[in-house]
């Protein structure tokens, strides 16, 4: 293998929809060089924080039934027991919910939790408080997800943050998904919330930190093993 193709694997793509922004980006970068070079020099800086921030590196997802994986990079900020978003058509009784943040630094491209078919896709257009907070799960604008896996409905909600602007969704429903698919991105800081069947114990904590596509939350089953790996 050669050096360059050695940086190439290193190096993780930028998502299409991070294309316009890295190339508005750059020719800002050439404007500026032209008024001031330090100024260029700082529009470089930010181009490439541009395309980091739109990357979209390739996960190596656990494959088995059951298992409820992270859809968001980030930090679990909150587990607790709460009702789902009535767009959500999954009732009113409280059942467990885990809250992962993503900051300006994490990747921003979210993932399928399950493999299943998309019952329901509901947006929101709503405001744009501190994710980070509780009751953004109630005012922000966000796109909703319930995903039929087996006889579990499992809901998945992107919420934009302070600096969203945009939620994009890639998927529709009556799609079927498996685990790890890529299903939408949030611009710049935001926050994914996966609603678990009642009775469902999360496998993680707050506070602790969570990868797209690898990482589980929870297990439907019990005493199962997985039966393998997929990349995606």
């Amino acid at each position: 293998m050669s050096i360059a193709d050695s940086i190439r694997k290193q190096i993780a793509p930028i998502h299409p929809e991070g294309y316009p922004f890295v190339g508005g980006f750059a020719l800002a970068s050439l404007l500026l060089f032209w008024l001031a070079a330090p100024l260029g020099w700082l529009g470089v800086v930010m181009t490439a924080w541009c395309a980091y921030f739109f990357r979209d590196p390739a996960r190596v997802t656990p494959v088995r039934e059951g298992l409820v994986v992270s859809p968001a990079d980030g930090r679990v900020s909150q587990v607790v027991i709460a009702s789902p978003p009535a767009e959500l058509e999954l009732g009113v009784v409280p059942r467990p919910r885990i809250s992962i943040f993503m900051s300006v630094f994490d990747v921003h491209v979210n993932r399928t939790p399950v493999t299943g078919v998309i019952e329901r896709i509901a947006y929101r257009p709503g405001k744009f408080i501190n994710a980070d907070l509780d009751k953004a799960s109630e005012d922000n604008e966000r796109n909703g997800f319930v995903i039929r896996t087996g006889s579990a409905r499992i809901g998945m909600v992107q919420i934009a943050g302070l600096l969203a602007r945009r939620i994009v969704c890639f998927t529709r429903e009556g799609q079927t998904v498996n685990v790890g698919d890529r299903v939408g991105l949030i611009r710049f800081g935001s926050r994914v919330d996966v609603y678990l069947p009642e009775g469902t114990r999360p496998l993680v904590s707050e506070g602790q930190t969570a990868l797209a596509g690898e990482t589980v939350l929870a297990d439907l089953t019990a005493a199962v093993t997985i039966d393998g790996f997929r990349t995606v």
